[in-house]
């Protein structure tokens, strides 16, 4: 199946897979949630992004509260700090001038992660606020007004909630729904037996085969340049090249596609050629010749 970040950037956009975002986030948040619109975000407009270090997804349920979906694939020591950020530009951005501070949205940050941030063990992690005494050890609860004001019951139904996945902490064994979705984003795939809401309309929509052409060949590229990425990451971690790594892939992956992996290039196209692709959609994909392709 399709990764979880391309389907993201290029297919949960459209409202007729809003079912499968939506599932996902009725797993994780415990609650059932249903889709209204898809917003713009920072990084979500349609720029063309073959890499996909980071993409997101700005959602708005029925109830008006905002999800922020991120998917981050490469090391970034600020990730915490800029949660922070994303949460409160939110809040800001979708309060207009003049409104009372009761209208703040309710703000989720959900953060697919597929790289080691912070330390800790566990694959998910939940962060929410909560108003402890110093001496008593009680916590700060809304007034019997407040609560209906405003209809909440925690003051923590107010502030942002932020969930953490590390996907590659996971490991493989899906206990309940919740890891059936954790699964999909490690691996790509659904299992028959997996029942957790959405995964039936992933299984059946999100597959590379039902790509257009085009995307088709856009997809391959895209994860043949993650997995060079992978191993670039990999080569300087074990000879202790840390500083500069980003710029350093960056220009590795360039060089590696100027000066090489024609056997990559060669790969793709062997495969959209079995598909029945175009030839001249495989040669603009590639950087192949027709007659390259003709002869595989």
């Amino acid at each position: 199946h399709i990764r979880f970040d391309w389907a993201i950037k290029k297919l949960l956009r459209n409202k007729a897979n809003h079912v499968v975002l939506a599932g996902f986030l009725s797993e994780l948040l415990g609650k059932q949630i249903k889709i209204q619109s898809i917003l713009e975000s920072e990084s979500n407009p349609q720029a063309e992004d073959d890499k996909l270090n980071r993409v997101d997804i700005l959602a708005e349920n029925d109830q008006g509260e905002l999800i922020l979906i991120e998917v981050q694939n490469n090391t970034e020591q600020d990730y915490f700090h800029r949660m922070l950020y994303g949460t409160a530009k939110l809040i800001t951005d979708f309060l207009e001038k003049g409104e009372p501070y009761g209208k703040v949205k309710k703000v989720y940050s959900v953060n697919v992660v597929y790289f080691s941030l912070g330390q800790g063990d566990d694959y998910i992690y939940q962060g929410k606020l909560d108003f402890r005494g110093l001496h008593l050890e009680d916590s700060l609860v809304p007034s019997i007004r407040q609560k209906k004001l405003f209809n909440i019951q925690a003051v923590s139904e107010i502030f942002p909630e932020y969930y953490v996945i590390k996907v590659n902490n996971f490991n493989d064994v899906a206990k309940n729904t919740l890891d059936e979705w954790i699964y999909f984003l490690k691996r790509s795939q659904i299992k028959e037996e997996f029942t957790a809401q959405g995964l039936a309309e992933a299984k059946a929509n999100l597959l590379v085969d039902s790509l257009s052409e085009e995307e088709r060949a856009n997809y391959l590229r895209f994860m043949e340049n993650r997995r060079y990425e992978i191993s670039m990451i990999e080569s300087s971690r074990s000879e202790g090249r840390l500083d500069g790594l980003e710029e350093g892939i960056k220009r590795g992956i360039k060089q590696g596609m100027q000066q090489g992996k024609q056997e990559e290039k060669v790969n793709i196209a062997r495969i959209l050629k079995q598909k029945g692709t175009d030839l001249d959609a495989i040669a603009e994909a590639t950087g192949l010749s027709r007659k390259e392709i003709e002869e595989l």
